[in-house]
């Protein structure tokens, strides 16, 4: 059977790595892949992408990069994302993975307004979430977790924007039938999520942000984390003993 792949576009700081893991481990756990399932590839390490079609489909990571900074291993990611919506490859982008396919399908990012937006967030459906086929499956308020200091400003044309959160407008989006990508995280679990704030706190303090209220109101976000799971289940991907 064709793998999985985790089209890897950074990694967690050391600090957090060394406890919590990394960005592979969270996004197999969160989709419960067994690991022979996984194909990871370091592209923001130079490592080359297989052709799409030797895949099952793809998760696109976070990253500490900015997608603006059109760095070439991040550019040439770009291209292939283009190549596997053409072939309708499930893709499933978080973060940075979220801006960059956004990038890749002709929308624009770049800083978001207002600065960072850091920490467990409500997260609202919209209209166009009644009618998906993943995001008719979440209730129509969810707490999700959150780290970035980019987004996606203008979403790609033919995008449906599914979610929002009370500082991006863009929290969810549909690119296509089988590709569809977030800006908040549901590979973090909430220690996951307190790591980050404790690594942030002085760049939050600096921007006027509370660490220690952003803190305390970490919450567990099991709605959130499930949309990864079901979307595996809804590919095919998540059928255990076909791996066996």
């Amino acid at each position: 059977m064709k793998p999985v792949l985790i089209i890897r576009t950074g990694r967690a700081p050391d600090n957090i790595r060394g406890r919590h893991g990394d960005f592979p481990h969270w996004f197999r756990i969160c989709t419960r892949l067994l690991p022979q399932q996984v194909r990871v590839v370091d592209v923001a390490a130079g490592e080359a992408l297989p052709p799409p079609q030797e895949v099952a489909g793809a998760m696109i990571t976070g990253s500490a990069a900015m997608v603006t900074e059109r760095i070439a291993w991040s550019e040439r990611t770009a291209g292939w994302i283009r190549q596997a919506m053409d072939i309708e490859l499930p893709l499933f982008g978080v973060c940075y993975g979220h801006q960059l396919m956004a990038h890749a399908l002709g929308g624009r990012v770049d800083y978001l307004p207002g600065g960072r937006e850091i920490g467990t967030q409500p997260i609202e459906l919209l209209h166009d979430a009644a009618a998906d086929p993943l995001a008719a499956t979440l209730p129509s308020s969810f707490r999700a977790h959150t780290t970035h200091e980019q987004s996606v400003l203008e979403p790609p044309r033919g995008s449906a924007v599914l979610a929002r959160s009370a500082r991006d407008p863009h929290q969810l989006l549909r690119h296509g039938p089988q590709a569809i990508s977030t800006q908040f995280h549901p590979e973090f679990n909430a220690d996951v999520m307190r790591a980050y704030i404790k690594r942030k706190h002085a760049d939050m303090r600096r921007e006027g942000t509370d660490p220690r209220q952003t803190f305390s109101d970490v919450a567990a976000t099991p709605v959130a984390r499930r949309l990864l799971r079901q979307f595996a289940h809804q590919h095919g991907w998540a059928n255990a003993a076909a791996w066996s």
